[in-house]
């Protein structure tokens, strides 16, 4: 794989399954020049994915990049060789996509509503859930319980989404593109960073996966805002039932 490669989660978030040749393998593990299998990372939870083999598969339990590849860590300590099939649970992937889309919702009304609130913390949940920690003082917290409105705006308002590559010097030039106060994108070994914009509302750093539009969401409630320290609130969001 050319250092340059981005992985077919991000430019391929539709396919689901992928043929492959094993370049590689120990016990347990292969190498494959791609991968379709997410490995978790910015608050999103790792795609629930497997690998079939002749007379055998097993679940994937760690994806791991490398200069000529993707390792593919196994749940046995199975010895893997020929052509070989990655799958991908696609209700889950569905599931977090979605979330990670109204998370950058949540997270552009804030920013944009509370004077450049920085994001302290992120994290998508397999029940449906997200939480955002923000960087704001205690009087924001009664304005945090009313985002569902705006959030649910943005869901009804269909908004295209689409990712593309930047050089990561010029983004981190760019304020807003990068929106956490401890944790910047990684820089990939091209030098550039994905950027992931929804409409004309938001653009930001973003390595996950995400839905094709705002109106394949569905709307939110708040769940909770918390005072976590001095200057950290979190937001629980959940599906409207």
């Amino acid at each position: 794989m050319p250092l340059s490669a981005q992985p077919l989660y991000q430019t391929r978030s539709d396919l689901l399954a992928l043929e492959a040749s094993v370049i590689d393998s120990r016990p347990g593990m292969v190498l494959l020049d791609q991968t379709i299998a997410f490995p978790g990372g910015g608050g999103q939870l790792p795609d629930r994915a497997c690998l079939h083999w002749d007379n055998g598969e097993a679940a994937i339990t760690a994806v791991t990049p490398d200069t000529s590849g993707w390792w593919h860590s196994l749940e046995s300590e199975a010895e893997v060789a020929g052509p070989v099939r990655v799958s991908v649970d696609a209700g889950f992937r569905g599931l977090m996509s979605e979330l990670h889309t109204l998370a950058h919702i949540a997270n552009s009304i804030v920013f944009q509503s509370f004077d450049g609130a920085l994001l302290t913390g992120a994290q998508l949940s397999a029940d449906g859930t997200f939480r955002l920690d923000f960087d704001l003082p205690l009087s924001d917290v009664e304005r945090l319980r009313g985002l569902a409105g705006p959030i649910n705006e943005v869901i009804r308002a269909d908004l295209p989404i689409r990712a593309f590559l930047m050089p990561w010097d010029d983004a981190n030039a760019v304020p807003g593109l990068f929106r956490s106060r401890a944790v910047s994108p990684p820089r990939q070994a091209d030098g550039n960073v994905r950027i992931v914009e929804i409409g004309d509302i938001d653009r930001q750093g973003c390595g996950g996966t995400h839905l094709k539009s705002t109106g394949e969401a569905r709307p939110v409630r708040i769940l909770k805002v918390d005072n976590k320290g001095r200057q950290n609130r979190r937001i629980r969001v959940g599906f409207d039932a």
